[in-house]
């Protein structure tokens, strides 16, 4: 048996928390000394590192109590629950590893290009002939031309940044095919007004619910109906990853927060993120648990 003060000593985590663990029932101690102070044995600690692991992937401490206390997730399904969530990440660091390794080299440039020219050419002239005339009048209005926005475009499209967010977008879709499929092909794009309309609606409802915790059934409830916008809008049957990065955006980036807030208000960017991040780290976690209680089970 270990005393609160060994296990902080040991995982680094404050005594502090610990007590707060147990307040709320994520982590009891095993049992008490008889002068009342909390003893943990190895399961208790094993169960500390799992909390950690998730702590680590910024997921709620409701979700993982959840996970932790599903009587259908044994040891070994959160350790591959776990291994997944970890080679994801990992994954991510080698891209980052990598990119670090060519600036070290002096290799400034990019070394890959996501679309080529003829394929950014075509998506330019896919999104010319999808435009409204209302569209077309605007950015005419704002380049001369539409050939002059075409220019602009295929210059800002080949720059490394714009390569970079686009290897994101073809990550959103699962491959480069899909995501220029959807460039040329844009689902009902008539009704695309109506689907900015309804977005604007929910995000006035939002601001109205700014006082409430992002997790609760009013935020919650909001961002699954802009959730199923999304999904019909940019045809993806999951937009996880997208919003995701949205919600980073809204919380990391000034220009990206400023954007927002001149619109809304203060603050609301950062709410925005807040409930945007919430809802799909929930999900995450829980399509994680699906997966591995299901593995044919599709989210």
């Amino acid at each position: 048996m270990r005393t609160v003060k060994e296990i902080s000593d040991l995982t680094g985590i404050s005594v502090r928390t610990l007590h707060y663990y147990d307040e709320i029932g994520l982590l009891a101690p095993t049992e008490k000394s008889d002068a009342g102070y909390r003893l943990y044995d190895d399961k208790a600690l094993e169960t500390l590192q799992q909390i950690l692991f998730f702590r680590e992937f910024d997921i709620p401490l409701k979700e993982i109590k959840a996970v932790i206390e599903n009587p259908a997730l044994d040891r070994n399904h959160i350790l591959l629950m776990q291994r997944k969530m970890l080679t994801m990440k990992k994954e991510r660091m080698e891209r980052l590893i990598a990119s670090i390794d060519n600036i070290l080299k002096g290799e400034q440039k990019m070394d890959f290009e996501v679309f080529s020219k003829t394929e950014l050419e075509g998506m330019a002239d896919d999104m010319i002939s999808n435009m409204s005339e209302e569209q077309k009048e605007a950015f005419i209005g704002k380049y001369g031309s539409m050939e002059a926005w075409r220019k602009n475009f295929l210059e800002n499209a080949s720059s490394e940044e714009a390569q970079r967010n686009f290897e994101i977008v073809v990550g959103w879709y699962g491959s480069k095919e899909k995501a220029l499929e959807a460039s040329r092909h844009p689902g009902n794009s008539e009704l695309f007004p109506a689907y900015q309309k309804r977005f604007g609606e929910i995000m006035e409802k939002l601001v109205a619910k700014r006082e409430c915790d992002v997790n609760s059934f009013e935020v919650k409830a909001l961002i699954g109906e802009y959730d199923f916008l999304s999904k019909q809008m940019y045809q993806m049957e999951d937009v996880t990853e997208m919003m995701l990065e949205y919600a980073r955006g809204c919380r990391e980036k000034p220009e990206f927060r400023k954007m927002q807030d001149d619109v809304y208000g203060e603050g609301f960017a950062e709410f925005f993120g807040e409930a945007l991040k919430a809802f799909y780290t929930r999900k995450q976690a829980l399509n994680f648990s699906l997966e591995n209680i299901y593995p044919h089970a599709k989210s």
